[in-house]
């Protein structure tokens, strides 16, 4: 599934040119030893293969003009190196980013790519490289991690649940300039990140609160609830006092030790920053499109920030760490809350719907499925045994 009538890096694509293609292509083959051939099993669409699809976004590989999307993938091992750490049947997900070649770049250099300093980076699927919604790809063996066999029915959402992780590894660094006890976390958006991170933070025994546009009988108010957090419905009238995050928490009595912005809509993030509490952490995640100008009330934004010793971090990509510690963190999940991932995962499409595919009409997540599920143990080795993971949670 490609995206045709991309123009390089740094250009624009020529108005009415993009569209989304159900192409032919060869099959890609092993050229090093290192080189794995997957069979893709399912991949999972987000909010960056719909800003791809249908905004300037979105760049080939060099010399061509079409992107194969997707990046949240989960499949199976078809070919692989005798002395490779993984074999045939075993069933894999990919990381996005691959390392950029500038000297100078320490990031990259040590194997943190999602830390790139140069901005030259290769993201499958996003930048500079065909992601993984085909029927078959090849990738090296140092950037596919192993999916545990009992995780594979929600395998495939490992990607953005490393994103969550993330943002969990680096707090846990940054807090420990101090004696830190949170208690309360604050999401808000109710998208498939949102939600991970509202799972996540149950998990983590944090009283969660969820801080959504979307109605309360949405289907994520429902899970969210389900779990234990509260969900608030934002305010439509931006003019009203209940339509103030700050307002809300301090009716409340609540105070935001952790904040995860999962919107990417400015004027929230923010106004998030006025609402993190003392010694608080906000975690910004949501890209924002477009060139939207606001005012604010900077001095008192900079006094809290000062005066209450908050930090605010962005984060985007993840590495094979957070990966691994995401695959824990669902199998967690699923034991802490039985069928709560499952239903996360709204639409299942074959490869045929996806060229004409409306984004918005999407319930939570949609995830695109290249081999029935039904056939799913037969191609996976189910007595391989249980990936082993070096993680933090």
């Amino acid at each position: 599934m490609r995206v045709t009538g991309l123009a390089a890096e740094g250009a624009e694509s020529a108005p009415g040119a993009k569209r989304l293609e159900l192409c032919d292509v060869a099959r890609p083959e092993r050229r090093t030893p290192s080189d794995v051939l997957v069979r893709v099993l399912c991949v999972g669409l987000d909010g960056t293969d719909r800003e791809i699809v249908t905004e300037k976004y979105g760049v080939p590989p060099a010399g061509e003009t079409a992107l194969t999307i997707g990046h949240e993938s989960l499949g199976v091992v078809v070919e692989a190196a005798t002395d490779s750490f993984l074999k045939p049947g075993d069933a894999v997900c990919a990381l996005v980013r691959r390392p950029c070649s500038d000297p100078d770049c320490t990031a990259c250099r040590n194997g943190q790519q999602d830390f790139c300093e140069s901005g030259n980076y290769v993201e499958r699927g996003i930048k500079g490289a065909n992601g993984y919604l085909s029927e078959y790809y090849v990738e090296d063996a140092r950037f596919l991690v192993k999916v545990p066999v009992s995780a594979m029915a929600y395998g495939v959402l490992a990607e953005p649940q490393s994103i969550v992780e993330k943002v969990w590894d680096e707090v846990q660094r940054i807090q420990q300039r101090l004696v830190w006890q949170p208690q309360t976390a604050v999401v808000l958006g109710s998208g498939p990140l949102g939600l991970l991170a509202a799972f996540t933070c149950r998990c983590l025994g944090l009283e969660t609160i969820v801080w959504s546009k979307s109605p309360q009988d949405s289907a994520g108010a429902a899970l969210v609830r389900d779990c234990g957090v509260v969900y608030k419905e934002a305010e439509s009238n931006s003019g009203s006092e209940s339509a103030s995050l700050n307002d809300y928490l301090r009716q409340a009595g609540k105070r935001a030790d952790l904040i995860f912005e999962c919107t990417g809509y400015s004027p929230l993030a923010f106004e998030a920053m006025t609402a993190l509490g003392p010694n608080g952490v906000l975690a910004l995640l949501g890209v924002t499109p477009g060139n939207r100008s606001i005012q604010l009330p900077a001095d008192r934004v900079n006094q809290g920030l000062v005066l209450e010793n908050k930090c605010v971090l962005g984060s985007v990509n993840a590495s094979r760490k957070d990966f691994e510690t995401g695959l824990f963190r669902l199998q967690q999940i699923e034991a802490k809350f039985p069928g709560l991932l499952r239903r996360l995962v709204t639409d299942r499409l074959k490869l045929e719907d996806v060229s004409g595919l409306d984004f918005s009409r999407i319930g939570i997540k949609a995830v695109i499925d290249l081999v029935p599920q039904e056939q799913w143990t037969e191609l996976v080795n189910q007595a391989g045994g249980e990936a082993v993971y070096s993680f933090s949670v």
